[in-house]
Parts: structure tokens; sequence; C-alpha cells
């Protein structure tokens, strides 16, 4: 397999264009000189063998997969879960599924290449533009150590590669030049719209220019992506993405349903979620604080942990909700749905949420909001009741509304359960991707 250099030559390119820099030679010994993107994609979708392929549900060649992430694996998280559904799903139907993660290789040979690397990024950058930013650096030393030990990994061997982030399509995207594999890439979120939102990332600087280009390369990369829900489109098209390169397949699960219990004297309000800033815990203690009189025997259940714990607790106190309960994190999520009435998720950036789709499994009637792909499966007044992110006085009143009319509660309930047994299991969604999977290999990845 050829050599790769970093940094990468359209990543220069693209910060060239905002420092102003006149396009120069590359002369860093750490960089290659690209070579012609359409000749490059004329010659991947040659070398894929077009394979005649019968059947559904693994009923077609059984298949060798590698499911590849830039994150740690495994770890506490959606993404994460997403993973082993997937992985355990397409074992089921036979087929043999790996996945890789940078905290797969040693760490002890990715120090050595990093304490090698980060001076020369840093001098390149340096006589290139005359400074460098820590993100952009850290990035490039993520990006290259991660290249660097997935040399070692036998890709030919694979008959899909399937990317779960940008980072990692580019880099299987720069080996499958040579590979000319179906190439899938499924985004988990917008990383650079979404970091800019938050303020991770400033507006017009040279970080959003580096990431939006990364963004941009993943997608050109990609044979197919695999969205989970509608949300994606319009982003992902604003970036280059062609409609007829997109499928939508929502995020199904293999829940451990516990049988609910519905005696128990007092309702139950639950919220499951990182704390974090995103997830609107601040909104909920808020919107409940102004329906004080309306919840005498209610139970609030806060369930997860992260760093906004301590300043959520201190909200709690100020605002005398003595009815809030910090469970931190748990294991048994199932047997706390099952004694849950009202699942409260308030996010003000999402795209579609394990934890609501654990919450349809359970049969709790289910608040939340107007965020991502939520709407696609949280359907007002059908599935759920849905308000605007970071409304409090929408939230107020629904919670309010919820808390006095056990029938709509029970009916909202029995409609998530149902459409999540209908849509949203394992099963679905694994039949949908292996479909996917099997059409790119019979199409010789057209």
């Amino acid at each position: 397999m050829k050599e790769l250099y970093f940094p990468y030559p359209y990543l220069v390119s693209a910060l060239d264009k905002y420092y102003g820099v006149k396009a120069k030679p590359i002369t860093a010994k750490t960089m290659d000189s690209g070579t012609d993107s359409k000749r490059k994609k004329k010659e991947r979708k040659s070398k894929v063998k077009t394979k005649k392929l019968k059947g559904k549900r693994g009923g077609g060649k059984k298949l060798s997969i590698l499911i590849a992430t830039f994150w740690d694996y495994p770890h506490t998280g959606g993404l994460s879960n997403y993973i082993t559904t997937l992985r355990e799903g397409l074992r089921a139907l036979g087929h043999k599924v790996d996945i890789i993660a940078p905290n797969h290789f040693s760490q002890i040979k990715a120090e050595k290449i990093r304490e090698v690397v980060v001076p020369e990024l840093k001098t390149f950058f340096k006589e290139r533009y005359g400074t460098y930013t820590s993100k952009i650096i850290q990035s490039c030393r993520l990006l290259y150590i991660y290249e660097q030990m997935m040399q070692t990994v036998k890709l030919e061997k694979y008959d899909i590669l399937h990317a779960q982030d940008l980072f990692t399509a580019n880099i299987l995207g720069r080996f499958n030049e040579d590979l000319g594999k179906p190439l899938l890439f499924t985004p988990h979120g917008m990383f650079t719209f979404s970091r800019v939102k938050f303020n991770r990332i400033e507006r017009g600087s040279e970080e959003e220019v580096y990431y939006k280009e990364i963004e941009r390369k993943a997608i050109e990369y990609a044979t197919h992506m695999v969205i989970l829900s509608d949300s994606f489109r319009d982003p992902l098209s604003l970036l280059g993405a062609k409609s007829a390169k997109l499928t939508t397949v929502n995020t199904g699960i293999d829940f451990k349903s516990v049988a609910r219990s519905e005696t128990r004297g007092k309702i139950v309000i639950s919220c499951i979620a990182r704390l974090g800033p995103r997830k609107g815990h601040s909104d909920l203690l808020n919107a409940l604080s102004r329906i004080n009189g309306a919840i005498h025997g209610v139970e609030v259940q806060i369930v997860g942990d992260g760093e906004m714990r301590e300043a959520l607790e201190a909200q709690v106190q100020s605002l005398r909700l003595s009815n809030v309960h910090f469970l931190g994190k748990r294991d048994d999520v199932p047997s706390i749905l099952s004694k849950t009435d009202i699942f409260v998720l308030p996010t003000i950036n999402d795209n579609l949420p394990i934890s609501i789709i654990e919450a349809m499994h359970s049969g709790a009637a289910i608040l939340t909001t107007n965020c991502g792909g939520i709407t696609e499966i949280i359907h007002h007044n059908e599935t759920g009741i849905i308000v605007e992110p970071g409304n409090v006085n929408q939230l107020a009143t629904q919670l309010k509304n919820l808390i006095g009319n056990e029938a709509l509660r029970k009916k909202l309930g029995n409609n998530a359960y149902q459409y999540a047994k209908n849509h949203l299991t394992r099963q679905a969604m694994v039949d949908k991707i292996e479909e996917i999977y099997q059409d790119l290999l019979a199409s010789g990845g057209e």
C-alpha cells in the first residue's frame, strides 16, 4: 500500500485560500502533491468488481465488513451503542464484522509518533502561514497517528468499509483510492455546524475552514451515505452531497424492556441524558419551578452525569425543587423507564437521541423538542408531545397537561411503543443497511 502523508493537500489548499497564500510547492516531508480527483474517482469505480447477489436479510453473499470510528470504542454514549447494535445485527445475519478505533492500537507507539509529528506540523504551519492553532495541530496529529496505525490493517480483505465519522471517512477514503471498495459514511452529527453554533469553533475562523473541508471531502470520498434522519439532507447537500447518495435509516435498538409498573401511587418524570449544555436540563428545571403547585406527588429523576451536574444541583437548590433527584450514571435504564410515566428530553441541539427511542420502546409518554430528526419519529399528539427548544413556557404548559391527564399519557405511550416495535428495532435498521451493502456490491459501487 502506498505511503500517505500529512497534512492532507486539500486541507492545505483550503487554508492557503483562507490565509491568502498563493499556491506554492509543498516541500515539507510530511506532504504529498495530491492527484486529480476525477481520475481517482474513475479508477476507484473501475476496481469495484460487479457481483451477482440475491435476496435480502442475509440471503445474499456473506460479507466481510469493517466498521471504523475516530473515537474510542467501546465508550459511553449513543455512537458506541449504535456501532455495537449494527455489529451484532449484521453478525446475526451471518456476516463477519470487525470494528477498529484508535484505542485498539498501541498507545506507546501512538505517543512515539506524536513526539515526532507535532513539532513537524508546527514548523510546517508556522513557515507557511506564520501561525498555527492548537485545534488544527491536534486534529492533524490525531489523523496522522490513526492513519499510520490503520496501515497495519489488511483493508483489502473487507467487502465493505463503513466509516462512522468524517475523520475516519477521510482516512479510509485516501486508502480506498487504491482499494476501490464500497465506502459508506454515516455522520452522527453535523460536526462543524454544531461546534460553531455552540462557540467551540469561531465563525469565519481558519478552524471552520479546516473542518468544513474535512466534512466536504468525507462526502466526496463516500460511495454512499447512511443518514440517521432526513434532517441531515439539507446541510449535507450544502457541502456537496447528492440526494441519490443519501439513504435515511432511522436508528434501531435491541431494547430489553421491563414490564411496566402501574401501581406506584405517584407520577414519575424521568430525563435520561448526559448532563451537558445542549440537553436542556436547565430549561426543564425552570419549567418545573413555574408549575410548582402542580407537581405535588410527582417525582423527577435526572439520570446521567456530566460537566453541568454541579450547576444543575445548585439550580435545584435555588428553585427549591425538593422532588428532583439526581441518580447519576445508571446501567438499569430499562428498569427506570418501566417506572416512568413521562419521559422528558428538552434538548436544544440533537439528531436522533437513543434515549428517546428507548423511551418509546418502554411505553412512556414522551415530551421533547423540535430538534434534528426527532419529529420524524415523535409526531405531535400521536407518539409524543413536541415543544420548541428553549421555550420554557411551552415546556411548562405541556408538562402540567401531561401530569394532569392520565388518558393522554397512556395514549401517547401506547402509540410510541407500537411505532418503535414496527420501525425502530435492531432488525429493521440492520436489514436496511445490509440491503444497501448488497446493492452497492451488486451494482459495482455505482
